[in-house]
């Protein structure tokens, strides 16, 4: 098969620049592609550390009664905890709907704009994205259980083996990291098929399956192209930052 990458790039770029609607869209796109996450440390002496005659005493770092009282105003206040926990669900929930939302009318904006419409609005490709929000939801939500089900006991076992699990099972999460990326691969052909063509989600999935299985070749290059690029634009874009807050930071050091 002769795919014109550049040819395919320059396009893109074209209708990118053409229809800028669809820069908001993507914005939205990208509100459910990101997930957060955290980690934290703690640290601390021995209850038997005297002080350096320094005046500071290590075992006043974390006083008991600062545990108690925080204990108590938890116990008295619960409901705050569950709004705030509530409210973090809903953002969840509402970004996940509007990255959703956002990458159904891409699809379906380039499709019009290959069809060569002179205009598009908001509200017009917002309301014919509707229809199509369940079945591509749906797919997503069953593509990312099942990856869950799976990733769950290896964090258990990782966990409860103090990291040993993790280097035994290297080998299969090894394997689940290319297979995880083919299966975003057949999502997007599966989302555009859902969403051009009017299929199911099955058969949407069963649709994303055949258009990847016979254009997987181009599909890496893209991919390694469109990956590659996007890095370099991001330390690009982020090189500013980096350049003012390094020597902040080692000024504060």
């Amino acid at each position: 098969m002769n795919f014109n990458f550049s040819e395919v790039l320059t396009r893109a770029w074209q209708i990118t620049w053409k229809y800028k609607i669809l820069w908001i869209f993507g914005i939205l796109a990208s509100c459910g592609r990101g997930g957060g996450n955290g980690g934290g440390g703690n640290s601390g002496g021995s209850s038997s550390r005297p002080s350096d005659g320094s005046g500071f005493d290590p075992n006043n770092l974390f006083p008991r009664d600062m545990f108690r009282e925080a204990g108590r105003w938890l116990n008295d206040n619960w409901w705050i905890i569950a709004l705030i926990v509530l409210a973090i669900i809903v953002l969840i929930l509402l970004f996940y709907y509007l990255g959703t939302i956002g990458k159904i009318a891409l699809i379906k904006g380039t499709f019009k704009a290959e069809q060569g419409v002179e205009s598009m609005g908001f509200g017009e490709l917002w309301s014919e994205s509707q229809p199509y929000f369940w079945r591509v939801f749906g797919l997503s939500f069953l593509i990312g259980l099942a990856f869950l089900v799976i990733f769950l006991p290896i964090v258990a076992i990782g966990i409860l083996t103090a990291g040993v699990g993790f280097l035994c099972l290297l080998p299969l999460i090894c394997i689940l990291v290319p297979i995880g990326w083919a299966l975003s691969v057949i999502l997007e052909q599966a989302d555009a098929a859902i969403v051009l063509e009017d299929k199911s989600m099955f058969d949407g999935f069963k649709r994303g399956w055949e258009v990847t299985k016979n254009n997987i070749g181009p599909m890496i290059v893209m991919a390694l192209i469109l990956g590659i690029g996007g890095a370099i634009l991001g330390i690009i874009i982020a090189l500013p930052i980096i350049i003012t807050v390094v020597p902040v930071a080692i000024g504060v050091v």
